[in-house]
């Protein structure tokens, strides 16, 4: 049985007999088939019975490629001069779901003529059932989150490398470097844009990178994550690449360090995920800057960059050994410079492990 397989059946033994799961191309489509396929105009569709043997429907022209790269059995074809409704009219006039599950990113057009064809069920998100399944990795998913976590960590090593040699450089030059790092360290592509944001540029925790040319004493805010067998990896260092940064930097640099430590220290099976929040968020506000610290502590992370469970304030998720998050505290000054630190983390069965392991200090 391969690891999408046992997905599948796992999956089908949180559903009744008579429900299905609808997923259209996406992460979870992927999660379960083994076909990574992007939204388009010709409708691909993952029907996943609560019993029995789950039916691909796919455009003829896709066929012979999903099939081979797919366990799933039951692939039917439609071609583009009929269109698909001669594959789906006899496949839905069988059915009488209860309930059906359609993922969460479903395009309204598809969504629609699904409910338009069974009237009687009701309809529900995917992540309902697939959630509490995602959000802990297997062996297969660690192992390439590490995979991925170690392409970050070497880029950052180069980066770092640079030291002075960065100073001229503008952001959006420096996020390109980045980028044929992650791939030449093993990782496909980026798994999200690249943040490099100097000076007062770091006050915004989503800052595009740009055509500022970062200066000598500047702090810069370099986030960034690459993908391994389709699982991503999510670092951000703030550092300064030669001169003095500016007054109260290092102190905040070290405020949001020590609020990092704190919350991966409270980091174990059975805690919630409010408590690692709120070991973070304590530090920060003990040292006067709660209000700018705007965001949530973390989030998970696997096959997509943001999926369950969310590190927040008030946040009940129990942890359990195989779940994979972000660590993130962050200050932020605006008109004068922001700082962020970010590991991943996996929950283990007595702590947790940090995937991470590059330098969390501010000189290069």
């Amino acid at each position: 049985m391969t690891p999408f397989e046992r997905r599948t059946r796992r999956v089908q033994s949180r559903l009744d007999d008579d429900d299905r799961l609808a997923l259209s191309p996406g992460r979870s489509l992927y999660y379960l088939s083994g076909v990574d396929a992007d939204p388009s105009d010709r409708l691909t569709l993952l029907l996943v019975p609560g019993e029995g043997d789950p039916t691909f429907v796919v455009p003829a022209l896709e066929a012979d490629g999903i099939r081979a790269a797919t366990w799933v059995a039951d692939v039917r074809p439609w071609r583009d001069g009929t269109g698909p409704d001669r594959v789906l009219d006899p496949l839905f006039g069988s059915l009488s779901p209860s309930r059906v599950f359609l993922a969460d990113r479903m395009w309204a057009t598809v969504s629609l003529d699904l409910r338009e064809r069974l009237p009687e069920a009701r309809f529900d998100l995917a992540s309902e059932v697939l959630t509490p399944l995602r959000r802990r990795k297997d062996d297969r998913e660690l192992d390439a989150l590490r995979a991925a976590a170690e392409a970050a960590d070497a880029t950052m090593r180069d980066v770092r490398a640079l030291g002075a040699d960065a100073v001229g450089r503008t952001e959006a030059d420096l996020a390109s470097f980045v980028a044929e790092r992650l791939e030449s360290h093993g990782g496909t592509g980026v798994a999200f844009e690249t943040i490099v944001a100097a000076g007062a540029n770091g006050a915004d925790p989503h800052h595009a990178s740009g055509d500022r040319v970062i200066g000598a004493g500047d702090p810069v805010v370099l986030d960034f994550g690459t993908r391994v067998d389709g699982y991503v990896s999510d670092q951000t260092r703030t550092v300064v690449f030669d001169g003095d940064p500016p007054a109260a930097f290092a102190d905040v640099h070290s405020v949001v360090r020590e609020a990092g430590v704190a919350a991966v220290e409270a980091v174990e099976p059975g805690a919630v995920t409010g408590a690692v929040d709120r070991a973070a968020r304590s530090v920060i506000e003990s040292a006067g800057y709660g209000e700018r610290f705007v965001h949530r502590t973390g989030h998970g992370v696997g096959l997509d960059v943001h999926e369950a469970p969310d590190v927040v304030a008030g946040g009940e998720v129990t942890l359990e050994p195989g779940m994979v998050f972000s660590v993130e505290p962050g200050i932020y000054l605006p008109d004068r410079f922001g700082v962020r630190i970010e590991d991943l983390v996996v929950v283990t069965e007595d702590g947790c492990e940090r995937l991470n392991r590059t330098d969390r200090g501010w000189r290069c």
